[in-house]
């Protein structure tokens, strides 16, 4: 009884000595964001800053902004500089900018402009891995409610590869940055916050709630009632001007760009603010909330942190017989909306589409699949419009059992015309049988970027 006695009373001393520690370190709220910004080049910003005037004024919501290239391509409405030089200006005209609304926390991915509609090719350029690992790391420090970016999907208009590959690392950091198992050193404890050599980051797995898209097709019609819409006509009550003007005001330091900061300056000399009056609409992408499709992107936010939400991820739908299907990055398209739950992307568009200048070539990359046990052969031909021509991919070609065989198939369009909507349609055939048939719809315009 003495004995237990004691020992009860050494452990009362024990604990009595025991320090305090402090408090468990928390997340550097400096860089807290309700919206967070994915977009690829410094100026991609201003397709939403209509919107995010009256976000930043009216309803005080803090804006983090991530840009995929410093854009170090393209012309130079200002000066000779060019390439890597280029892009420090434009890095600071984007700073810039976007300090003029107030928004201070700015990150760039160091992934090179790349002009071109192959989002394949940008996110080979940007080095996808790297990229989406900062991506994850920039999600997971500033904690956003709400991530807002390209779309990702080929549609015509100026179709930047290079804004694909933002919203596709976008909708990828979006279901990583909740994963543990997801970039580990990023969220490791380190050994000693105040001091050297810790070897990993500190940071927490964030789960954000709602995913957003925006495009700049060369047709909105798509568009319509796929998300919220914004109007831009209206009088911000704190700045006392209308959110179109703010969003010109915005735009007007990236005068590097003459289709973006010069117009935008030549707007507010003039005071002609027509083309800053069009509504800023955004596609719904996901929600982990209760929110409408069409609702406000904060609809049914709370300041409760959200849970862990694993994507679907990819699963390979089985073939039969002989196929043919759109390759490169419509092919890329299909399986990567189904494996991060968008897939009502699909629906967007009931024919693909695709847009290049008069005289371009059309590069359509097709897959022919052979699921059966023997070797097969197929022939690809193709319906064009009167004033194209076939420059590689009518063929019988070999296939293996169960192989595919990927076809790059190449037409010249009209070297002239006025800009019309066209549509050629390649047809594989077997043995007297049709096996596939893909329609392509051709916006032939000028400007843009080459295929």
């Amino acid at each position: 009884m003495r004995i237990s006695f004691l020992l009860i009373l050494a452990s009362c001393v024990c604990a009595a000595e025991l320090p305090k520690a402090p408090p468990a370190p928390r997340p550097d709220d400096r860089f807290k964001a309700d919206i967070l910004i994915v977009v690829a080049h410094p100026d991609d910003e201003t397709e939403v800053t209509g919107y995010l005037a009256k976000a930043i004024y009216e309803d005080h919501r803090r804006v983090a902004v991530i840009f995929g290239t410093r854009g170090d391509g393209g012309g130079n409405a200002m000066g000779n500089e060019q390439a890597a030089a280029m892009g420090a200006e434009r890095e600071i005209e984007g700073r810039r900018a976007l300090a003029s609304f107030g928004v201070m926390n700015v990150w760039f991915l160091g992934g090179p402009d790349t002009p071109g509609q192959d989002v394949l090719r940008s996110l080979e350029t940007w080095n996808h891995g790297a990229a989406l690992a900062q991506a994850v790391r920039l999600v997971r420090l500033t904690r956003p409610e709400v991530i807002l970016t390209w779309l990702p999907l080929y549609v015509a208009g100026e179709n930047h590869g290079d804004h694909q590959a933002a919203g596709v690392i976008a909708t990828e950091a979006f279901d990583l940055a909740g994963d543990a198992t997801a970039f580990p050193e990023q969220i490791a404890p380190p050994r000693d916050r105040q001091n050297i050599s810790n070897l990993t980051e500190g940071l927490r797995p964030w789960q954000p709630k709602k995913l957003y898209y925006f495009s700049d097709a060369s047709h909105t019609d798509f568009l319509e009632g796929k998300g919220p819409r914004y109007e831009t006509t209206g009088v911000s009550p704190s700045r006392g001007v209308p959110y179109y003007k703010l969003a010109a005001e915005e735009m007007s330091f990236h005068l590097t760009q003459g289709d973006t900061g010069q117009l935008a300056r030549q707007a507010i000399e003039k005071g002609d603010f027509k083309y800053f009056e069009q509504p800023v609409l955004l596609i719904f992408g996901k929600s982990l909330v209760k929110s409408s499709v069409t609702g406000d992107i904060f609809e049914g936010i709370t300041g409760v942190p959200s849970a862990f939400a694993p994507a679907p991820g990819y699963r390979p739908v089985k073939k039969d017989g002989l196929s043919m299907e759109l390759g490169g990055p419509w092919s890329f398209y299909r399986e990567f909306w189904k494996a991060h739950a968008i897939d009502h992307l699909a629906d967007l568009l009931t024919t693909p589409e695709v847009a290049i200048a008069p005289g371009e070539r059309l590069h359509l990359p097709l897959v022919i699949h052979n699921a059966t046990a023997e070797a097969r052969n197929v022939e690809l031909s193709v319906t064009i419009p009167k004033g194209w021509s076939t420059v590689a991919g009518q063929a019988a070609y070999p296939i293996d059992a169960h192989d595919a065989y990927p076809v790059e198939t190449v037409l010249a369009s009209p070297p002239q015309g006025e800009p019309a909507w066209q549509t050629v349609v390649w047809k594989a055939q077997a043995d007297g049988k049709t096996v596939g048939s893909i329609a392509m719809r051709v916006n032939l315009a000028t400007g843009g970027l080459p295929q």
